[in-house]
């Protein structure tokens, strides 16, 4: 079973002694990888403490990037949309629970 790797990932294997199997996708298996990335990352976020928070954090913003790019929108407009929200309707800095 494969899954979507980090570009430098082929080298450090080979620089271990590895020699990794790798291909390229295509525009949808990609997209579709990415969303199967974007579960694994928040799963592992789920699971994670300390120190571990901001390395899973860093990853799921490598996966959220990438999946910005490849529907066409640059992360200084994501960032736009989400400050234009959290001006609109808030954070989350409040805590609030709806029931």
């Amino acid at each position: 079973m494969g899954k979507l790797i980090r570009d430098g990932i082929p080298g450090i294997i080979r620089r271990n002694g590895g020699d990794p199997q790798v291909s390229v996708l295509g525009d949808d298996a990609y997209r579709e990888a990415l969303q199967a990335k974007l579960a694994e990352e928040a799963g592992e976020l789920a699971e994670a403490t300390g120190e571990e928070v901001a390395e899973e954090l860093a990853d799921l913003l490598e996966v959220l990037r990438a999946i910005a790019d490849v529907h066409g929108h640059s992360w200084q407009h994501v960032e736009r949309v989400a400050e234009a929200k959290r001006a609109q309707r808030g954070a989350f800095a409040e805590r609030l629970y709806l029931h």
